[in-house]
């Protein structure tokens, strides 16, 4: 349920309504509604007795949250939300584009992969440290070391770190190298301990949409982050499987409206992965911008063709340099603007 908060209540009253809620076993959470403060009072409803929340001195009222995702629903916050990575806003009115390789493999090929990423407009780095895949043959990651070689290629630039997370464990070695963002990767969107885990942290948290979930489960799973405490969530998708065997995975281009009107989280889309061949990308990647999507992931590699994984679907720099200035267009077209700005960025070569 929502408390809202009458505006003339006082701290006192304010703290006397969140014990008294914490006191029925509830977890009480503070919002902003059209700028009236309000408290999410999130579990079981029916140790509040009828009309007695209403009675404490300084509630106005009391409205039910419908959605089986409390926190994250826009009953719960009607306006978008903005999730602040250092100094980059993603859920505003400007498109924020996330760029490096799937893998981090050396330090030159980071440093290159950061250079090139920051000239083509890209605003936050992204490298995968500690690789799910789905051989266990397969290259795993360069695990600690990788994270070393992500951050000492971004802090030259000023980017903020992106990188995904499949152990609680690990948490530590993230904060010790100073990830901005943890990335819950598609195989992970429904391991609960580990949301749980990132729930407790005032870290901002890309949520990837489980490789054949619903809507609803995908919110579900932000829903665990949410409940922790952390609304600092950025939903991803990244395509969904199907029948179709023609390409990768079939981005869900419906699903971005759907959830601009379902849930206030900022929504992202990672085209690299739905089409899983770099020629597919900048399609993918302007039809998520022209539907709504508040940024982009995108996989790209100073060499595409010597990456040690996923080399089919990243770009090179020069690619990436020329889909940001399509992006910017259409970002423009529909009332919005790009990150960072393309005026004074080097032409690509």
């Amino acid at each position: 349920m929502l408390i809202m908060i009458k505006p003339s209540a006082d701290e006192a009253q304010v703290a006397a309504i969140k014990s008294f809620v914490e006191d029925l076993g509830l977890r009480a959470i503070e919002s902003q509604i059209r700028k009236q403060l309000a408290i999410a009072a999130i579990g079981d409803q029916d140790v509040a007795p009828n009309g007695l929340i209403e009675s404490l001195p300084g509630v106005e009222h009391v409205l039910p949250i419908h959605k089986p995702y409390k926190l994250a629903s826009r009953e719960f916050h009607p306006d978008n939300r903005v999730v602040s990575v250092r100094h980059i806003p993603i859920g505003g009115d400007a498109i924020q584009v996330i760029a490096g390789p799937c893998s981090v493999e050396t330090p030159e090929q980071m440093l290159a992969a950061a250079a090139g990423a920051m000239t083509a407009g890209a605003s936050l780095l992204r490298g995968g440290a500690f690789k799910p895949r789905t051989s266990p043959y397969s290259f795993q990651g360069m695990e600690e070391e990788g994270l070393k070689y992500l951050a000492d290629a971004a802090r030259p630039h000023g980017m903020p770190v992106v990188t995904e997370l499949m152990d609680p464990r690990d948490i530590d070695l993230f904060f010790k190298y100073g990830v901005d963002v943890i990335q819950i990767g598609t195989r992970n969107m429904q391991n609960f301990r580990l949301l749980k885990e990132v729930g407790q942290l005032q870290v901002p948290v890309i949520l990837k949409r489980g490789l054949s979930a619903t809507i609803k489960e995908w919110l579900m799973a932000a829903e665990y982050i949410a409940a922790q405490g952390n609304l600092n969530i950025i939903l991803a998708e990244r395509g969904v499987r199907s029948f179709e065997s023609a390409y990768r995975n079939m981005l869900d281009v419906s699903a971005i409206p759907y959830l601009k009107r379902e849930t206030h989280l900022p929504v992202i889309v990672d085209p690299s992965h739905a089409g899983g061949a770099a020629w597919m990308v900048p399609a993918l990647s302007l039809a998520a911008i022209a539907a709504g999507a508040d940024g982009l992931m995108i996989e790209c590699h100073p060499n595409p063709a010597q990456a040690w994984s996923d080399g089919e679907q990243a770009l090179t720099p020069q690619e990436l340099h020329a889909l940001t200035r399509q992006v910017a267009a259409v970002a423009q077209a529909s009332g919005r603007t790009y990150g960072q700005s393309l005026i004074d960025l080097p032409k690509a070569s």
